[in-house]
């Protein structure tokens, strides 16, 4: 809980840090990578630094915490940290970086907002800092404990065992141990982490879905190669490494499993909607259920642009075939009229027809705009907002 005496202190200044925090946040990754150039070159994400995507997602970030110390200080910080404390677990980041973070963030609020950071402010503000710190070095330590290893030990090599191309640009990596044992536990829906050398000699990481369900010896990554859409929006590293040079044979570094979007132990209905890429949580969950024969009611959604964009189609539609009580709805931006199956509609996703249960489950991945529309649909038809849940692809703008 946030003191006493800083409580008034973060309410009053909660407006000012707010409206400047995209500027204070583009500021402390100048100071952090002047100091410490190699964390750009090998740790973060250098296609969102220069989208600004990940400065703004770490604004939101702080914003939603500081909200929550003052607003409501009797709510645990779990919910609003756990993404980013499964994330950082993946990165295998550790407790003692946080230091260095702390004094760039806290130095940039200072250098932004000039004299208006008396030393009240600055002794609350930090206070904030190490709050939010402190939480996620104790969920990331619990998450490390979990797995079994020391903090920080989160890399493996794996091989690549098969390799298939989905759709023009998307590729699936069958994954195993060199030493042929199996594969580390997962959650159906969470995700790992792959770090590759690229040409300039920077090790790069990106996160991929695990898209099959924990029960096999290897794991499944699927890849959409990410395209320059504009000259502010590079191509993707990692992906487009990934689909030009890893062959079967080849070994990767690969970190454990992570990720909160998992399943519910409960027996409740459940509401699968994917969009794109989305689909390869997705296709995790589905195979665990079909293969655990599990009796609860699934609503499948999946929208995409034609069926040729749709990957993993065949092997969705059989996965709802083997479950109890599964349904599939189809939606197709183009070409829908070139599907043969009668689940089949022409245009964006609605949710028109669908009647969720109450008490439905519901987990959403895709683009923002499509995840947006279907949560508001879903809470029009009476599910709670705690039933909702969804993964975003890249630093999580949603907040």
């Amino acid at each position: 809980m946030l003191s006493a005496q800083s409580v008034p202190v973060v309410r009053a200044t909660l407006p000012v840090v707010g409206a400047s925090l995209n500027t204070i946040t583009e500021l402390f990754y100048r100071r952090l990578f002047e100091e410490r150039p190699e964390l750009l070159r090998n740790l973060f994400n250098r296609t969102n630094q220069a989208t600004g995507a990940q400065r703004e997602a770490l604004a939101g970030s702080v914003a939603a915490f500081a909200t929550l110390l003052v607003e409501r200080p009797d709510e645990r910080p779990d919910t609003v940290l756990s993404r980013i404390a499964h994330k950082h677990v993946s990165l295998g980041i550790t407790a003692d970086q946080y230091p260095l973070v702390g004094r760039h963030l806290l130095g940039a609020v200072a250098e932004v907002l000039g004299e208006a950071v008396t030393p009240e402010i600055g002794a609350a503000w930090e206070e904030v800092y190490w709050l939010m710190a402190n939480a996620l070095i104790a969920i990331e330590a619990r998450l490390y404990a979990e797995a079994g290893v020391e903090s920080g030990d989160v890399w493996r090599r794996m091989e690549i065992a098969e390799r298939h191309q989905e759709s023009a640009d998307a590729v699936s990596l069958i994954l195993r141990r060199p030493d042929g044992r199996p594969t580390a536990p997962f959650r159906p829906g969470q995700y790992v982490s792959v770090r590759v050398e690229l040409p300039d000699g920077a090790h790069q990481i990106r996160q991929y879905s695990l898209s099959t369900a924990p029960d096999h010896r290897t794991w499944r990554i699927t890849v959409k190669r990410e395209d320059a859409a504009e000259a502010t929006v590079p191509a993707g590293e990692v992906s487009s490494w990934l689909h030009a040079h890893a062959e079967v044979g080849d070994v990767l570094d690969v970190s454990l499993p992570s990720g909160d979007l998992v399943l519910p132990a409960a027996e409740t209905p459940l509401f699968l909607a994917s969009a794109g890429i989305g689909i390869t949580p997705m296709l995790s969950m589905l195979d665990h259920l079909a293969l655990t024969s599990s009796p609860r009611p699934v609503t499948v959604v999946h929208a995409d642009r034609t069926p040729g964009d749709h990957i993993h189609r065949a092997e969705q539609a059989d996965l709802v075939t083997r479950l109890a009580d599964a349904e599939l709805h189809l939606w197709y931006e183009n070409d829908a009229h070139r599907s043969a199956a009668s689940n089949v509609l022409a245009g964006r996703a609605t949710l028109d027809h669908l009647t969720p249960a109450p008490d439905t489950t519901a987990y959403l991945c895709g683009p923002l705009p499509f995840m947006r529309a279907v949560r508001g649909e879903l809470l029009t038809k009476g599910l709670h907002p705690s039933a909702i849940h969804y993964e975003v692809f890249g630093p999580d703008l949603w907040r």
